[in-house]
């Protein structure tokens, strides 16, 4: 939906509770006129329910709204005297229109001096966990949000199993643009295959200005632009559309903002001209390919465990004097160099074009995952160039980014019914990629990712589990309560945590007993 058509609707919804609830405010004693002032009329229904002027805004918090709307019918037919199970029954599954009922067909009892609190501790317990609900809903989608990493693209910097908190505040928070959704889920119900939200109606892109951009080399969690997972329709395969905020979030590190010009030369990035040089704590994994002498006997499982490779050997020659090994850094490469029976240690660099529906973006290059570019990556404002040579690039931004109509007709290419020989940019892009080069799924294969699809900035690792562990080993614990970024090796503050939960709960005692003392 556009702006002006929210603006209609907006304007409806204000009819629709003006058109059912005038009388009321009359009855109440305020004046028929304050029910139809958009705003207002929430803050003067805040007073006649005896609930809190801040409600209001509550009311205008996509999602957080789904939740109180609920509540403000239930209060507002129980300030008339409707107190009933079925009074409460019937608000709630005519989405407040049992109030239209109230307001023309009922005798109006206002009861100014009503007592909000809950009647009962069943009624108490709901509203404590609306109360919750609100509160966690508002954490999660404004604030902090937790995320899985789900794949090894980041191995070494993020690993399977880690349990991150993903700020919002530091990029900006999303304003959500799909309006009726459940609450602090994503794109699917809980242990269903259906989906948890509607596509209709969509709230145009808006973000909460952050504190910070996006930098080079920074990661990113982000909605797959291209998005074709279905798991929860079908098993057909085919792409499912989703709005924005609700396609699959992935996690990688940006290596290519706004403006910058992006190559892969053997593998190795580069932005400008100059290779990119990655933090202390990104650790780029290449395939390898290991001549060994035949005859030294070498104990790779002990090796890779020691090495702490998890993508170890993924093809054996038939002469067993070659193997593949999937993932190493370069440290470790080098580390194997040395290893006796050991006689060449190569990086696997591509040549060969990855052309194709699964070929590399644009998929109708001579490039591949290892020699890329050099490729631009747009910025809001900017003006390129269009025709024929240069449209697979920005034909996905133009139609399914930027919402325009294209058209090619010939040699002419029609944007909007116009023809159009240039094409300005309406946000900014960004290229993403994993640090496991030959295992990951990014901007080399789909393109660009647009500003409006960014999530937020991992910032915390909370837990990290292994699947593979026994026991108490499953728990990385090295790993539990260290930070994304930062300069150095992450150091994990675990046992500062347990020492100041200690110490809080020891105070507490001692507070406590200190009290009762003075009460005696």
């Amino acid at each position: 939906m556009t702006l002006y058509l929210w603006f209609v609707f907006f304007l409806a919804v204000q009819v629709v509770h003006f058109l059912g609830t005038w009388k009321l405010y009359e009855t109440a004693g305020r004046k028929r006129w304050e029910a139809a002032i958009p705003v207002y009329n929430s803050i003067v229904l805040m007073k006649i329910i005896g609930r809190p002027t801040w409600w209001t805004f509550l009311l205008f918090i996509p999602i957080i709204n789904l939740i109180m709307f609920p509540v403000i019918w239930v209060e507002t037919i129980r300030s008339f005297g409707k107190k009933t199970s079925l009074d409460t029954f019937l608000a709630i599954v005519t989405f407040g229109f049992y109030v239209f009922y109230i307001n023309y067909t009922q005798p109006l009892n206002y009861i100014a001096d009503r007592n909000a609190d809950p009647e009962h501790k069943a009624a108490d317990t709901v509203s404590s966990l609306l109360f919750a609900i609100i509160v966690a809903t508002i954490v999660h989608t404004y604030f902090i949000q937790p995320y899985t990493i789900p794949t090894s693209s980041l191995e070494k910097s993020l690993l399977v199993g880690d349990f991150l908190f993903v700020s919002k505040m530091n990029y900006g928070a999303r304003v959500p643009m799909t309006t009726v959704a459940m609450p602090m889920v994503h794109d699917t119900i809980p242990l269903t295959k259906r989906k948890s939200y509607l596509n209709w109606p969509q709230l145009p892109y808006l973000r909460i200005p952050g504190f910070q951009t996006i930098n080079r080399t920074d990661i990113v969690v982000f909605n797959w632009p291209a998005d074709t997972v279905y798991k929860f329709r079908d098993q057909s395969g085919l792409r499912v559309d989703k709005p924005i905020d609700k396609k699959s979030n992935y996690v990688k590190r940006c290596v290519g903002i706004p403006g910058d010009s992006l190559s892969i030369k053997d593998g190795l990035v580069y932005i400008n001209g100059k290779e990119l040089i990655l933090p202390e704590r990104a650790k780029p994994q290449f395939s390898y390919k290991v001549v060994l002498d035949g005859k030294t006997p070498i104990n790779f499982q002990y090796l890779f465990k020691d090495m702490d490779v998890t993508d170890g050997i993924n093809y054996v020659s038939p002469q067993k004097d070659t193997i593949g090994i999937a993932a190493l850094t370069f440290q470790n490469a080098e580390r194997l160099k040395n290893v006796p029976g050991v006689l060449a240690v190569i990086r696997s660099v591509s040549h060969t074009p990855e052309t194709g529906q699964y070929g590399v973006f644009p998929h109708n290059t001579q490039w591949n995952r290892d020699n890329y570019g050099p490729i631009y990556i747009p910025q809001k404002g900017k003006t390129v160039a269009l025709n024929l040579k240069t449209l697979p690039f920005y034909k996905t931004i133009i139609t399914d980014y930027e919402k325009n109509d294209l058209k090619v007709n010939g040699n002419e290419i029609l944007i909007n019914g116009k023809v159009a020989t240039t094409y300005t940019f309406a946000q900014n892009y960004y290229w993403m990629m994993g640090d496991n080069r030959h295992n990951s799924e990014d901007s080399r294969y789909w393109g660009y990712v647009p500003e409006n699809h960014i999530v937020g900035k991992p910032i915390f690792i909370w837990m990290s589990w292994d699947t593979n562990g026994k026991g108490l080993n499953k728990i990385r614990w090295d790993r539990v309560f260290t930070t994304v970024s930062g300069e150095g090796q992450p150091q994990s503050y675990f046992k500062i945590f347990l020492i100041a939960l200690a110490a809080f709960f020891v105070g507490e005692y001692f507070w406590k007993k200190r009290k009762a003392k003075q009460n005696i």
